[in-house]
């Protein structure tokens, strides 16, 4: 071997018996799911592309860690502590229950959040503008999403007057709801809420709507797991009533439509977060980004269940008809 090749054969060495030497050649990002794998894959799918567009290449200049809660929110401190221990760098939260998770396990680490409904009335950041933490990313909060999601209703329905509302208790919520009030109101709808936290309650819900006159449902909830979805997409083909949904899983899994912020466009804008910070930028200087992009699902199948024919007008708006 010529001295070259020792010296950086040795270098080598040393960088493997160093961890924070080897930490700072490749830092880690850990990647927190509450929910499912086989749900979610396509949303990590797209974080790793656009932090490849980046230029950080996983298994060259970057590790992401990828961990899934499979449902059960009371891992996430654990999963939250165990990725603080590996060393990252950057945590990126999915979701309001992974974000709480993780801004309560740590004030100092960087958390880009992605998909949270309310992140100033939690308590996650400040403000939109000025986060002010060591918490940045991706908010739900928009006007458009209410505003649309009533309109899809009332082509579906016209002249609707009564929607049910189907709350879990989610958290992050509220300020979704407290749109969708005003929406409703303004357009002469009467909102009735009906509570949903348990399996029980949510079927007890399902059967007041045509005891309630309602004629539509809309289901404000997040994406859920594949068991808690299936019986919420039961329980709306039996009431017989139209239901929109927020998140593109329930028409593919077998729901109506949905219409909600494009996930993976989320994703991709997550990765911008990172770089920015593993470049040294700090979370509390990142104003908070609302989303950009929404799709439009549509279940034609479930449409005919249902007798009830979609109009052209929504067929040609949509980003996805399944048949």
């Amino acid at each position: 071997m010529n001295r070259r090749g020792f010296m950086l054969l040795a270098a080598t060495a040393a960088i493997d018996r160093n961890p924070a030497a080897a930490e700072a050649k490749m830092p880690r990002i850990g990647f927190i799911q509450a929910g499912f794998r086989q749900d979610n894959q396509g949303l990590l799918d797209s974080f790793d592309q656009a932090l490849t567009a980046l230029g950080w290449t996983d298994s060259g200049t970057i590790a992401v860690l990828d961990r899934w809660a499979e449902e059960r929110t009371e891992r996430l401190p654990a999963i939250v502590k165990e990725l603080i221990g590996s060393g990252v760098r950057v945590l990126v939260t999915a979701g309001t229950p992974a974000t709480l998770a993780a801004r309560r396990a740590s004030t100092t680490m960087p958390i880009v959040m992605v998909g949270v409904g309310d992140p100033v009335g939690l308590g996650v950041v400040a403000s939109l503008g000025q986060p002010g933490g060591n918490v940045t990313g991706l908010s739900l909060t928009s006007s458009k999403l209410t505003t649309e999601q009533l309109a899809l209703l009332r082509e579906l329905v016209p002249g609707m007057r009564r929607l049910a509302v189907i709350v879990r208790n989610d958290p992050g919520l509220e300020q979704r709801l407290r749109d969708l009030r005003s929406d409703a109101q303004r357009k002469g709808i009467e909102a009735l809420m009906l509570e949903a936290p348990t399996g029980t309650a949510l079927r007890l819900s399902f059967a007041r709507l045509h005891a309630e006159r309602c004629e539509a449902v809309y289901v404000a909830s997040g994406p859920l797991g594949p068991d808690k979805r299936a019986r919420i997409i039961r329980l709306a083909a039996e009431s017989r009533v139209p239901a929109i949904y927020s998140f593109r899983v329930f028409p593919i899994d077998g729901g109506l439509l949905s219409f909600g912020a494009d996930y993976r466009d989320l994703f991709r804008r997550a990765a911008g977060f990172v770089d920015k910070i593993l470049k040294g930028g700090k979370p509390a200087d990142l104003p908070v980004e609302q989303p950009t992009k929404f799709e439009l699902v549509v279940n034609l199948k479930t449409a005919k269940a249902l007798g009830l024919t979609v109009p052209p007008a929504i067929l040609d708006r949509a980003d996805e008809v399944i048949e």
